[in-house]
């Protein structure tokens, strides 16, 4: 911290200044955040994207002062997943809302998997969400629907629907850059894009993470109760240890 000595007329003027100062400068109409990671593994819904492999990931988004945001966030991923496509690219537009110690949340996301093929591999998915923070601890409530597509279907010919709704739970340790969090969630609908076998599934995860200035270090155990295959044989939905190293800015 910088110390400097001032006059007694310098530290009273500065004190009736410095609030005509504050409320001078104007709320931006848009701020821009975004960030940039390395995953040990892309998981998604508790599933590996990547082969249980690392991923690169990155996302920006633009908030209005409204509470309208549009998002794009991308990830690397294995061929498996889409016909060949080796990038997952989500374009989302939502709407966000505080009331309270409540945050309400609506928006539509939509998978783009560039190089799949001419495969239907691409989906809409609506999502809306309840968050409330206590203290140091926020809890979470989503759901996730996305209407029938033959992009979720598991035969490629009908038409096939999948709802998602999870909960998770945050908290950072007090007067320390130590973050925990776990995380439950479950899948109503065949999909090969999530699961590859079966009607339906559960996910759940427990993390924690280290913030340091501009850098986020995290770890997560993950795990579902059901088994997946990739086309190397390798069991992409098994419990696992992920890694993170995420830029924010």
């Amino acid at each position: 911290m910088r110390k400097s000595i001032l006059g007694l007329s310098a530290i009273a003027l500065a004190a009736l200044s410095a609030p005509a100062f504050a409320q001078d400068e104007p709320t931006p109409e848009l701020t821009v955040s975004g960030s940039a990671a390395v995953v040990t593994d892309y998981r998604f819904r508790g599933v590996s994207q990547t082969n249980k492999r690392f991923a690169v990931q990155g996302g920006i988004t633009v908030t209005h002062e409204s509470g309208f945001y549009v998002s794009t966030w991308g990830s690397s991923i294995d061929d498996y997943v889409a016909n060949g496509s080796d990038q997952e690219i989500d374009l989302i537009a939502g709407y966000s809302k505080t009331v309270g110690a409540a945050t309400f949340d609506l928006g539509v996301l939509y998978y783009y998997y560039p190089g799949s093929g001419g495969i239907n591999s691409d989906f809409v998915e609506p999502y809306a969400s309840v968050k409330g923070t206590f203290g140091p601890a926020t809890a979470k409530l989503t759901v996730n629907y996305a209407p029938k597509t033959k992009a979720l279907t598991l035969d490629g010919v009908h038409k096939e629907d999948n709802l998602y709704v999870a909960g998770d739970l945050s908290a950072s340790i007090p007067n320390s850059p130590v973050g925990v969090s776990a995380h439950l969630g479950h899948s109503w609908g065949p999909s090969y894009l999530i699961i590859g076998s079966g009607k339906e599934y559960t996910d759940w995860s427990v993390g924690a993470t280290y913030t340091w200035d501009h850098l986020t270090f995290g770890v997560s155990y993950v795990d579902t109760d059901k088994s997946a295959y990739s086309p190397g044989g390798r069991n992409i939905s098994k419990a696992g240890v992920v890694g993170s190293v995420t830029a924010s800015f």
